[in-house]
């Protein structure tokens, strides 16, 4: 069965304890600024669209003709490349000598030159200084050719021991020139104090060696990024109408070039802080928020008038235009191409799951139409594919989330707007002709993660929302009415007939809600709690007490009327401890109004009356407050004669009616319906359901007669051994 509407299942969600509306909620400056804030959002989401850019893939064949509407100029990265790699061509290699060969010769060299020494007694701690430093010097010697040597002196990183030698053949071993080993000993004996005679001994041990010579390769590097550095970036200038690429031709690196560049210039032309692209955006999302406005005020008043809810909506709907411009962003910025990839991206399915489960239906399907539209204007998308995609997927969701009892069932509502989507993509490739493609395939992926997204989204956000906003979900009531829950097995095992009792009101009640139109699953999941605060004192309460055991025989008719009207305030307590629910929490204070204890008030007069005495009404009466919603009045209602039902004698239609009636009249004589907005049409439907949920449930049950043992019947052809007499299946 379809739920019914919940406009006044969300009349129950109130922001205090007490049902009173806050200074938040009803506040019209609170309201205005809300307004405005829903405004910005919409306005920023149109103002600050992006451009739907031109893409290419490298290597791959153009589709069609893009042709340049404007002019432009972009850095030609392909041209400066090859400028820097002409700059480079030119330049040679750089020689080093070779560190091994360093290290090889200097112990050869010192050894021979420190037995010379012995014999002329010189300081062979000299002579070993003067010869390290003149190999760490041969190690940074650098020879190059002319041309090369020019380029390094010019970006300075050339050195006084690098010097310009034109090698014939750099592979066999070279006998450096003079002029490298001047300056090679100025350095290497400048502050030692050799003789000269000494110096030029190991000079000449240096120079007499045949040296092999190796590649530099960290500073030939150097060398060309410092060239290719110097190079400017070329400038290309492309005018309007020329042809970036044509059909058919293979995409190279220059035109992708050339077209973010026409990208870059189109996203410039839109002058987002041009007073009149101010202007024209502001004027757009006036119109929006007008429209919405004008639906709510009077299609939606209470959710209108209610700052909470009316929040709650916009908190919804800025979620869903920040998320969709996000995951906008990330596909145009990707350098994936991941913008062709995802066709077909769902962002209003989102917002429709989420009001209609905290909200309503009506203004789920009204929301869905309004942030499509929205979000196809301000998006970088397919228009025609997203809106229709977007709104499809939309609607077979709310239809899905109004039979909505699990939170699990979330992805079983987004596994049916899957299958929607599907059969929209599968449309749109018949019509294209392109079913047997890649893209296909693709579009089946990318709306199956953004429907898995989405579940998983509105999972994690449901229960947070709830308790932010006080709203009371079909999910959140079908996990109260869980008989797990610690209260309900505390009241089952501890006071069973308040367990019964509350069972069978919670039928009673749900089905007078539905006849009206309420919220009759709210209604049954309250009434499971109404009494909880009877586990104080079972044993003061009828349907808890053993045959032959009354404690009130113990107390006064006053003490007896303060113990059973406490269960209220304890209930209350109780409930708050637990975490239930404020609405709940409203009919465990308003399912026995400001109503009489008759009983011990009417046992109190005839005693306080023999003594002469006055009894204050006042005492007897529960604190209330009288029931407000229609939830409440029912609940009431439905507690007190399903109580009184079971003194009746004689079941029948007709006795069940009367004592309804009088029942009714009662409370209604009492004032206990003064604030409730039920009306006197929907109290007469109420009094026929709950008559004919009482007459059913009362029904009286054949009386069978007493069963003996039976004789076996005697043996015949047509009746076999041990056979039972056959009863009717009603019976049975």
């Amino acid at each position: 069965m379809d739920n019914p509407p919940k406009e006044e299942a969300l009349e129950l969600s109130q922001e205090y304890p007490d049902g009173q509306q806050g200074f938040f909620d009803k506040s019209s400056t609170i309201r205005i600024l809300i307004l405005i804030l829903l405004g910005l959002g919409i306005w920023a989401v149109i103002h600050f669209q992006e451009v739907r850019q031109e893409r290419l893939e490298l290597g791959s064949l153009a589709t069609r003709y893009i042709i340049a509407n404007r002019d432009y100029t972009f850095t030609d990265e392909q041209a400066t490349q090859v400028e820097r790699q002409t700059a480079i061509r030119d330049l040679g290699k750089i020689y080093r000598i070779s560190p091994q060969q360093i290290d090889e010769e200097i112990p050869e060299i010192e050894g021979v030159l420190l037995k010379e020494g012995s014999e002329s007694s010189r300081d062979s701690s000299v002579i070993k200084s003067g010869i390290a430093q003149f190999g760490l010097l041969l190690a940074s010697l650098r020879f190059t050719d002319p041309r090369t040597y020019k380029a390094l002196e010019a970006e300075h990183l050339g050195s006084p021991l690098t010097f310009s030698w034109s090698l014939i053949n750099p592979k066999e071993p070279q006998i450096l020139p003079q002029s490298v080993w001047r300056p090679v000993e100025s350095q290497a004996f400048g502050e030692l104090s050799l003789d000269p005679m000494e110096a030029r001994h190991i000079t000449d041990s240096f120079t007499a060696t045949h040296w092999i010579l190796d590649e530099d390769p960290l500073l030939a590097d150097k060398l060309q990024q410092s060239v290719m550095a110097a190079i400017p970036p070329t400038i290309a200038y492309v005018t309007a109408g020329s042809r970036i690429i044509g059909k058919g031709d293979l995409v190279t690196a220059h035109q992708i070039e050339s077209l973010q560049a026409l990208n870059r210039a189109v996203a410039a032309d839109r002058h987002l802080f041009n007073a009149k692209t101010f202007l024209g955006s502001f004027l757009i999302a006036s119109l929006f928020l007008t429209v919405l406005i004008v639906y709510l005020r009077h299609s939606h008043r209470v959710i209108f008038l209610s700052n909470r809810r009316l929040f709650l909506l916009t908190v919804i709907l800025l979620l869903t235009m920040g998320l969709a411009k996000a995951t906008e962003y990330l596909l145009l910025s990707s350098r994936a191409n991941l913008i062709e990839v995802v066709a077909f991206p769902l962002f209003t399915p989102f917002a429709a799951i989420l009001v209609c489960s905290l909200l309503n239906v009506r203004l789920a399907i009204f929301l869905s139409a309004l942030l499509t539209v929205i979000l196809t204007i301000s998006l970088a998308v397919n228009e025609s594919s997203f809106l229709v995609i977007n709104l499809l997927a939309a609607l077979v969701a709310v239809f899905s989330t109004r039979n909505l009892r699990r939170r699990k069932e979330v992805f079983i509502v987004c596994a049916k707007a899957y299958l929607t989507c599907a059969i929209v993509v599968l449309a749109f490739h018949l019509y294209g002709n392109s079913l047997f493609s890649l893209s296909f395939v693709s579009d089946l992926v990318s709306t199956f993660l953004f429907m898995l997204v989405t579940a998983i989204l509105v999972v994690g956000l449901l229960p947070l929302l709830e308790s932010s906003f006080v709203i009371i979900t079909d999910v959140t009531l079908m996990e109260f009415m869980d008989p797990t829950h610690p209260l309900l097995r505390r009241l089952s095992i501890e006071a069973p007939g308040t367990y019964q009792h509350s069972i069978v009101v919670g039928n009673l009640a749900e089905a007078a809600a539905l006849a009206i139109g309420a919220n009759g699953l709210f209604c049954r999941a309250a009434t499971l709690y109404h009494d909880v605060g009877k586990l104080i004192n079972p044993q003061y309460f009828t349907e808890n007490q053993q045959p032959g055991v009354d404690v009130h025989q113990l107390l006064t008719p006053l003490e007896s009327a303060r113990a059973v009207m406490a269960h209220v305030s304890e209930g209350v307590a109780i409930a708050r401890k637990h975490g239930i629910p404020e609405p709940i929490i409203d009919i465990i204070k308003e399912h026995h109004g400001t109503t009489l204890v008759y009983f011990f008030y009417h046992k109190q007069v005839m005693m306080i009356g023999k003594e002469g005495g006055v009894v204050n009404e006042r005492d007897f009466r529960y604190g209330g407050p009288k029931p407000r919603k229609k939830e409440s009045v029912i609940i009431m209602i439905a507690d007190t004669v399903e109580a009184a039902s079971r003194s009746l004698d004689e079941f029948t239609e007709a006795h069940v009616a009367a004592l309804v009636e009088r029942l009714v009249n009662l409370k209604a004589e009492d004032g206990q319906f003064a604030e409730s907005e039920l009306t006197f049409k929907e109290l007469g439907i109420v009094k026929r359901s709950l008559i004919k949920s009482l007459t059913i449930a009362g029904h009286t049950r054949i009386k069978y007669p007493t069963q003996r043992p039976l004789s076996p019947p005697p043996v015949s052809g047509d009746a076999p051994l041990n056979s039972e007499p056959h009863l009717p299946p009603e019976y049975g």
